[in-house]
């Protein structure tokens, strides 16, 4: 039997919280039977759902605390003030070493304050990146920083590539990833200095796969690369896009198959083609950004998601733990650093 990993469940985060994350906690221990789970949250609650629960019960145990964080707490005050808060003692779990990772679908800036303030940054980066994938063309693609850093510069982007890189190939199973920087074109010479200078840096550094240089947006949808990687101003901004225009065209489908009778007739006949479109594009699939270059894993579930997006929330927690995602970050850190001397950005980049 594979070996148990323990990860603390902000189960009073998110909207439907705690009855989502006792189901999401359920479905992803079928999927990983090696998985325990410590629940942080108002045991009152969350008791009489896990007894619904047997199995999930035998692999849980309740940590109770009735503060919790609210969606319109500022990230500095919580960080500060709620240290007894259901996210803050799942954080706390990580950093002791009682858990391998923690998982939260609750207020995402007070869980990137609170994990910072707990978990502190991994040797050599700087910063943390919010790291997410999604479905393309090709395949699945991962894209960051979606929010943390809303300024980067150029060391920012090729520390995001490297973490980003180590995801590709830990959660996605990409073992040689291509990694590109988004930018207004592909040619050198486009966009602005920060841009440019972590281009001239990624050509002449070592790592697992390629570098494909410049991506434009339309490069996302494509797959063009396994990793995107950009400033969390730009990365939000196209993630919200995408996930807009997404809902765009599926109200677009919807309506058009009332239409007319012969519509809905064209609706039978597609429904399995149709259904199979849902499945792969179902956003509950990629629930899951993980807080890329902390020195412990921590996973943001979307707030809105029901059990089987927080599952795979769960699940992308346990990839990362199972494959060693923090040490192959250190590790390539490291060996970059000590083999592949930086070079001089500005001179590179003229």
């Amino acid at each position: 039997m594979a070996e148990s990993v323990a990860i603390a469940l902000d189960a009073m985060g998110g909207d439907l919280a705690p009855g989502m994350v006792i189901k999401g906690a359920n479905i992803a221990r079928q999927r990983f039977p090696q998985a325990r789970f410590l629940l942080f949250g108002d045991e009152g609650r969350i008791q009489p759902l896990l007894k619904k629960v047997p199995h999930l019960a035998k692999v849980s145990s309740i940590r109770h605390t009735d503060i919790v964080v609210k969606s319109e707490d500022k990230p500095s005050a919580a960080a500060r003030r709620a240290r007894g808060s259901s996210m803050h003692l799942a954080c706390e779990a990580v950093q002791s070493g009682e858990a391998a990772g923690v998982v939260s679908a609750g207020n995402t800036g007070a869980l990137l304050a609170v994990a910072m303030l707990m978990l502190r940054t991994l040797p050599g980066i700087h910063r943390p990146a919010i790291a997410g994938f999604f479905p393309t063309l090709r395949s699945e693609s991962v894209m960051l920083d979606l929010g943390a850093n809303v300024e980067c510069d150029a060391d920012n982007l090729v520390q995001f590539a490297i973490m980003g890189n180590v995801f590709a190939r830990t959660v996605l199973g990409v073992l040689h990833p291509t990694v590109g920087i988004l930018n207004v074109g592909s040619e050198e010479l486009k966009g602005h200095e920060a841009v440019r200078e972590a281009s001239a840096m990624l050509r002449n550094t070592a790592m697992p796969g390629s570098f494909h240089g410049f991506v434009e947006g339309d490069d996302i949808a494509k797959g063009t690369v396994d990793v995107v990687v950009t400033d969390g101003f730009t990365g939000n901004i196209a993630l919200k896009t995408i996930e807009g225009t997404a809902k765009l065209y599926t109200g677009f489908l919807r309506e058009s198959f009332r239409t007319s009778i012969m519509a809905r007739v064209g609706y039978l006949l597609a429904r399995p083609a149709i259904n199979s479109l849902r499945t792969r594009v179902d956003p509950r699939r990629y629930n899951g950004a993980i807080f890329l270059g902390l020195n412990g894993i921590a996973v943001k579930s979307h707030g809105g998601t029901d059990a089987i997006g927080f599952a795979n929330a769960i699940g992308v927690a346990i990839d990362m733990v199972v494959h060693g995602a923090i040490e192959k970050i250190k590790e390539d850190f490291a060996r970059l650093t000590t083999t592949t001397p930086l070079p001089d950005v500005k001179a590179a980049s003229l």
